[in-house]
């Protein structure tokens, strides 16, 4: 029986190895009904970021209440995850492309100065959120891409730095290797690990309980530790799209909002999602409030998401009625076709200029016991829930069909 790559993706098996490899400890959490923040007086200052932020809010909050400014408080949040290796969405070891070159993009707006910055594609330099400001600051333009982005950075005093750690490497390298069966990425008939595919006869669930088991081998090949092996593999068959943004709020009503990425792993070289364009992955109105997003960047590019979710602040609604009107228009562009839907995810970072916040989504989580969540500090640094549109769970892509029973409860695969 011959096992192409895109077979083992497909296969049911997967879905039970990987859905729980790698994922976060529980959180604390605030029911999801409680976090609209309009039953109670908006407080101020206000931070809300993705999830991945939490670390970085409290020293940035801080920073806010001495007098700090709104842009410079954000960075504070989102450099952390830059600089951090073990954060393999953003900056320092983010996921490369499918050519194993780390591509970052960002995108920021200063309410208080009403200008924006944005860079894409940009390649050797770890703090694009930092260089985004820096293209508003010292030029006239708005957006630079690719090697002149790269060039002003160095230009800025940036130092160029390889962004491919020994971690992603060896993740990139295994993708390599799973990524296609007809070129000559190993491992080859010669290798002492390669085995012949399995008879017919084996059943579907052991079958594939050695195919997974091959995979996360060549991991340890790689030299990839223990510990992280399943996550590697898991990082291979479902590529990781994490971003984070961050929107703030000081006591005066100064705004600021900023998204950055290194966008989605083993893309094509040059590809830029939202988080670089303003409107979408980032937008702030001093006048209105800020939003920014994290999903599928092709799918809010479409409907200028965070755009569209301030301008539906600015005619009155609030900040979960302007996001769900959002993730309304992403489920619009397929006709409600829940077969396309459940393959795309979204989450909407709201916060209005009166301190009002709302975190929305388009599914409740990636699986269950795992819901979206946000982080807010207005005085007490938490997690929430974000609200979702669609109840139920995103899928990974490809489709993986319904697990088989037996290997649920598998312990030595759902660990």
């Amino acid at each position: 029986m011959t096992f192409s790559r895109r077979d083992f993706v497909k296969t049911s098996v997967l879905g039970a190895v990987v859905a729980k490899v790698g994922a976060p400890a529980a959180l604390a959490e605030v029911p999801a009904q409680d976090h609209n923040a309009e039953t109670a007086a908006p407080k101020h200052p206000v931070i809300i970021c993705a999830h991945v932020g939490y670390p970085y809010v409290e020293a940035a909050y801080a920073f806010l209440k001495g007098g700090g400014d709104t842009l410079d408080a954000a960075i504070r949040v989102v450099k952390g995850p830059e600089d951090d290796p073990n954060v393999d969405t953003v900056g320092l070891g983010g996921l490369p492309n499918e050519e194993g070159v780390v591509e970052l993009d960002a995108c920021c707006m200063h309410g208080p100065t009403r200008r924006a910055g944005s860079v894409g594609a940009v390649r050797n330099i770890k703090n694009v959120s930092m260089v985004a400001k820096a293209v508003f600051e010292h030029t006239g333009h708005v957006m630079l891409v690719g090697e002149g982005a790269e060039r002003f950075a160095v230009a800025m005093g940036f130092p160029r730095e390889n962004l491919l750690t020994d971690r992603s490497r060896k993740i990139w390298l295994l993708w390599k290797e799973f990524n296609s069966d007809r070129d000559w990425w190993g491992p080859g008939m010669a290798d002492p690990h390669w085995l012949p595919p399995a008879p017919d006869a084996k059943p579907q669930a052991e079958l594939w309980r050695d195919r997974i088991e091959q995979l996360r081998q060549r991991a340890a090949d790689l030299g990839i530790e223990p510990d992280f092996q399943m996550a590697a593999v898991r990082r291979v068959l479902f590529p990781s799209t994490g971003t984070i943004h961050c929107s703030v709020l000081n006591e005066k009503g100064e705004m600021s909002g900023i998204t950055t990425t290194s966008g989605l792993a083993f893309k094509l070289p040059g590809r830029c999602g939202d988080s670089p364009v303003i409107g979408a992955g980032c937008y702030t109105d001093q006048d209105v409030g800020s939003a920014g997003a994290t999903g599928s960047g092709e799918e809010n590019i479409k409907v200028a998401g965070a755009h569209s979710i301030v301008e539906n602040m600015r005619h009155g609604m609030s900040p979960q009625e302007a996001g769900m009107d959002a993730l309304k228009r992403i489920v619009r562009n397929y006709n409600s076709d829940m077969t396309k839907l459940h393959y795309m995810d979204m989450t909407y970072y709201i916060l209005r200029k009166d301190g009002a916040y709302a975190g929305v989504c388009l599914w409740e989580g990636s699986s269950a016991g795992h819901p979206h969540r946000f982080v807010v500090h207005d005085g007490t640094l938490r997690y929430q829930v974000a609200t979702p549109l669609l109840k139920g769970f995103s899928q990974e892509w490809p489709p993986i069909p319904t697990v088989p029973e037996e290997l649920k409860k598998d312990s030595v695969y759902l660990k």
